[in-house]
């Protein structure tokens, strides 16, 4: 079939279906000429091959009013190769639209994807004349139109949040109670089944990890493993075509994403703007770098190598104009089409760099800030990456929320038992002033958690001492050392009793100190239940059993866990002195001489500057005082032993009445409530929340 390619338009960009054709568009900078490739329905035969007839604006575009939604296609993008100028371009190999809204197929490693002769002498700077289409995806056609109903977002402000880090796969794979096509799908998780779970916990925003298109690397594949948690994106406009059920369609995202809306959830997406998997100079030809590899990308003082600040080959270059019009639409296409939420930034740092330099006034920083659609989205960073002065926890700027690993480690030293830790578990109890009061921010700028993807789950941070990440098969050399992790004197899995009670302990412990920390709390897909990868804290690569949530598996201990974690949640989400919307400095309350926090010894007394150098204090009470009255009452021990404690009296509090005893994981017991100035004893390793009844 041979078909001829109207003019059509440079905008917009990709491939548009108006209901009579589509329009295809394609910035490159630097090529000298685009070929449109169309592929039968299969996408293994080529069926017609079209120069773009227009550029206009460094736009390559034209016009097909044969073409439908459901069409495969790909670009063959000719221009210079010159690599040491970095110039890649090689139109023997089928690239993928950086636009493309849907992806038919998968990669299938061969030497053919990349642009140079694999094993030559001359190494990058030589040229590979083969065609990779046989193995390359095909881009897909669609009409993006959807059926949204009365779909609104939850629109949960962000004092109320409570996010859930969880994974499409893994949350589903294993779930007895979904038709086996279903499982690790999109549409597994947009099941009643699954809702039901999140519901019950109270979370109120899911984070997806990436779900964006992706692919297996060449070397896991080789070694039998696959990219699970998927951090290597090609396609900032495509769901993963793993997601999507046997005969479904990209459609299956926005479904997911509407049956969560119902339920008052919303969708935050991780998503990885930093790099691309294409990797370095010897990596694979498969879109960016064929099309405009010296725009898309930041090349080195020695064009032939790329700057790379991500630990992965290669860095966006966000400071070119187009490639920066590339992320914002593809941002705005995910809240204005999809529906979500807001999103998770991998790397972030990398996103506000002039090369060496973060600066709080980077182009993309700007961009999202006057953006009348990104603007009023969640935004998290993870503050740090692999470049010069990567690490910038508490430097983005306002309207962002950060990762706060400093919250993750001093929680985990703290309950622990390292001595010193008690100043710095207090900031991070009052959301991390001193990291985030600025410019207007609120303590719910600092995402507070135990346990991510990246490292060990809750389970296993208190069963190892030490990583054990053989099944990558990279020697146990991946991943790092630093875990803040403790075995409870067996390392893996106890059938002792002892040890058993230990660990129950602490994970009540560290839970009911995250939900009761200012800040965002964020709860890891599984900790609710007791998920173990055995030991890996760097599962990355493990798309198994290791890893899937085991929902037929919870036994007693976790099942019993699991509601009182519902529980915290519900204490949390009910109490607003718990979600401060303003840092708290122990100033006072109104008119009267009430301070709106204050910290008390075990004799109630005011804490000392001598209390807080003691290396070894690793008790303390915290109150919180509200205009109202209100007075809640915090109470943690890292000791192993009990203590003695005062309850302190309050003009406005005649009993106290507790809300959670961590040691024995009850919330709201049936109880007699105690008197001020009463002694009671706080358990060893254990949260007291106690409520003053106000007279």
């Amino acid at each position: 079939m041979t078909m001829k390619l109207e003019a059509g338009s440079p905008f917009p960009l990709g491939a548009t279906w108006d209901g009579s054709g589509v329009n295809f568009a394609l910035f490159s900078a630097n090529a000298t000429k685009v070929e449109l490739c169309l592929f039968d329905r299969n996408g293994r035969r080529e069926t017609d091959r079209i120069a773009l007839p227009e550029f206009t604006h460094e736009v390559w575009h034209g016009y097909l009013p044969q073409v439908r939604p459901g069409q495969l296609y790909g670009y063959r993008v000719h221009g210079p190769h010159d690599p040491r100028n970095g110039h890649r371009f090689n139109h023997n190999k089928l690239l993928i639209d950086p636009y493309a809204l849907a992806l038919h197929g998968e990669i299938r490693w061969h030497d053919a994807l990349f642009g140079y002769r694999v094993g030559h002498a001359r190494g990058d700077l030589s040229f590979d004349r083969r065609d990779s289409a046989f193995v390359m995806p095909k881009c897909v056609v669609i009409d993006p139109a959807a059926t949204w109903g009365a779909d609104r977002p939850p629109k949960v402000p962000w004092a109320e949040t409570i996010i859930y880090e969880a994974h499409v796969r893994g949350m589903t794979a294993r779930h007895p109670d979904l038709p086996p096509q279903l499982r690790g799908t999109f549409a597994g998780l947009a099941q009643p089944q699954v809702i039901e779970h999140l519901v019950k916990l109270g979370v109120t925003a899911v984070e997806l990890m990436p779900s964006q298109a992706f692919f297996d690397d060449r070397y896991l594949v080789e070694k039998g493993l696959a990219n699970y948690w998927g951090y290597n994106t090609i396609g900032f406009f495509a769901p993963a075509s793993r997601y999507i059920s046997r005969g479904g369609d990209v459609h299956e995202f926005k479904l997911l994403v509407r049956r969560l809306h119902e339920a008052g959830i919303e969708v935050l997406l991780d998503v990885v703007y930093n790099h691309t998997a294409e990797g370095n100079e010897l990596g694979p030809t498969l879109s960016f770098r064929g099309i405009d590899n010296a725009s898309y990308y930041l090349l080195g003082d020695d064009p032939q190598h790329y700057f790379d600040t991500t630990g992965c080959g290669n860095t966006v270059n966000l400071r070119h104009p187009r490639v920066l019009q590339l992320v914002m639409d593809s941002l705005r296409y995910w809240v204005r089409e999809c529906h979500v939420d807001g999103f998770r930034f991998d790397l972030a740092s990398s996103l506000g760099r002039d090369r060496d330099v973060f600066e709080l006034s980077a182009v993309f920083f700007d961009a999202v800030r006057q953006d009348p659609v990104l603007s009023r989205v969640k935004l998290i960073a993870e503050p740090w990456d692999t470049g010069p002065d990567g690490y910038q926890l508490g430097n983005f700027p306002p309207g962002w929320a950060e990762w706060n690993d400093r919250y993750r480690d001093g929680l985990r030293s703290f309950w622990r038992g390292d001595p010193g830790t008690l100043p710095g578990l207090a900031k991070s109890l009052l959301g991390s002033a001193e990291l985030f009061e600025r410019r207007g921010r609120r303590p719910w700028a600092s995402i507070n958690f135990a346990t991510a993807h990246d490292g060990f789950t809750l389970a296993d941070l208190l069963s190892y001492d030490r990583k054990h990440n053989e099944p990558n098969q990279e020697g146990n050399n991946d991943g790092h050392n630093h875990n803040v992790s403790w075995n409870c004197g067996v390392e893996g899995p106890s059938d002792d009793p002892k040890v058993l009670a230990l660990r129950d302990r602490l994970r009540r412990a560290i839970v009911t100190t995250l939900l009761i920390s200012q800040g965002t709390p964020m709860l890891l897909m599984g900790d609710e239940v007791g998920r173990s990868q055995a030991g890996n804290n760097n599962a990355y690569c493990q798309d198994n059993e290791s890893t899937w949530l085991a929902w037929e598996e919870f036994d007693p201990r976790d099942a019993a866990f699991l509601e009182f974690v519902r529980q915290v949640v519900a204490v949390r989400r009910a109490t607003l002195p718990l979600r401060q919307s303003h840092f708290l400095h122990g100033r006072p309350v109104g008119s009267g001489e009430v301070r709106d926090v204050l910290w008390l010894r075990h004799d109630s007394h005011d804490m000392t500057p001598g209390d807080w150098e003691d290396p070894e204090a690793r008790s303390v009470g915290l109150l919180l005082c509200g205009a109202a009255g209100e007075r809640h009452l915090i109470l943690l021990n890292a000791h192993p032993e009990p203590l003695p404690f005062v309850l302190p009296a309050s003009a406005t509090a005649a009993r106290w009445r507790l809300l959670v005893d961590s040691a024995v994981g009850q919330v709201r017991p049936e109880r007699e409530p105690f008197h001020p100035r009463e002694t009671v004893e706080l358990p060893g390793r254990a949260v007291l929340v106690l409520e003053g009844e106000v007279t």
